[in-house]
């Protein structure tokens, strides 16, 4: 992948399981964000080939991935701030089975997150970071994923809520949505990860469990600050 004549991405190739969740770890600039653009087609790749559940998805462009299964949760939220929370979920839900699936798929939401329901008549940009950041997981959901990408879900919140969103993945993966997260976090992500792949400056340097890369020497020292 390529941002002008610049290349941030190198020959990286990994493999995200049905049912699991996998992690993308590394340093600050390390290609991690920049992967996750270009699955969701924000990004085009320069080469390789992208492929979700048997078939090519790198020409696709990122409205008509939805339909495919694929959501992706961004870095910063990326809300509608002048739209109601509930409008806002709704937005998630426009096309094809989840519009029809709509009533239920808020109804989930709400469980999850009952801080959304009692909030759902208020406007996203009024709402604390963690409010937003449920909402911006909501509005994922809404769209009946069968695989959602989550970029720095925990980014800015405080300890108790970070230790929230990390419940939601679980329950979310254990409701049946195959998960891929970026997440700085390295500890807390690689103790709930089925897989994990570390990356240095545009390569993918290492892979394995998360239990396996969680009790390794050079993850401890690099990104566990042990």
């Amino acid at each position: 992948m390529f941002y002008g004549d610049v290349q941030v991405v190198w020959d990286v190739s990994f493999s995200v399981g049905r049912g699991e969740i996998a992690a993308l770890i590394g340093a600050n600039g390390a290609g991690k964000s920049t992967i996750l653009k270009t699955i969701s087609g924000i990004v085009k790749p320069a080469g390789g080939k992208i492929i979700f559940d048997g078939k090519e998805i790198q020409h696709i462009e990122p409205y008509e991935l939805i339909e495919t299964g694929l959501a992706h949760v961004p870095e910063a939220r990326r809300l509608f701030v002048e739209m109601t929370a509930e409008e806002n979920l709704d937005m998630g839900s426009l096309k094809g089975n989840a519009k029809k699936m709509r009533a239920d798929s808020k109804a989930m939401v709400f469980e999850l997150f009952p801080r959304l329901k009692e909030r759902r008549n208020q406007l996203a940009g009024t709402l604390s970071g963690g409010e937003q950041q449920m909402l911006a997981i909501g509005r994922g959901l809404m769209s009946k994923p069968t695989l959602i990408m989550f970029d720095e879900p925990s980014l800015g919140l405080a300890p108790i809520l970070v230790r929230d969103i990390f419940a939601v993945i679980k329950k979310v993966r254990a409701e049946g949505t195959t998960v891929l997260i970026v997440e700085q976090n390295v500890k807390q992500t690689l103790a709930i990860a089925d897989r994990a792949y570390v990356l240095a400056t545009g390569k993918l340097v290492m892979e394995g469990t998360g239990a396996s890369l969680l009790d390794d020497e050079h993850v401890k020292t690099a990104y566990l600050g042990v």
